[in-house]
């Protein structure tokens, strides 16, 4: 059996977004302030509404700032209703 650790964030924050219509095959990104983060950290993001099969991924991109990138692989647009948006870090 695996060992069972406990991770705590360092960081957390959200925000309302609201996504642009995301093509098949294409991305969009945006960021999030989240005080505390670094260059190095493990970022995670979620979003309070069904991603319709988009992949979402995060990564601190700059001091204090989260990117989260919205990808759409699909062969039609997703066009997301406006939700929030949270993201966190984890320290390295």
């Amino acid at each position: 059996m695996w060992p069972l650790y406990t991770v705590t964030a360092l960081a957390t924050a959200s925000a309302t977004y609201d996504a642009p219509n995301i093509v098949g095959g294409t991305q969009t990104t945006t960021t999030i302030s989240v005080p505390g983060a670094a260059l190095g950290d493990f970022a995670a993001a979620s979003f309070s509404l069904s991603l319709q099969g988009i992949t979402m991924t995060a990564y601190v991109s700059a001091t204090d700032t989260v990117t989260v990138v919205l990808y759409n692989g699909s062969g039609a647009d997703i066009n997301l209703a406006s939700g929030t948006l949270r993201a966190k870090v984890f320290k390295q």
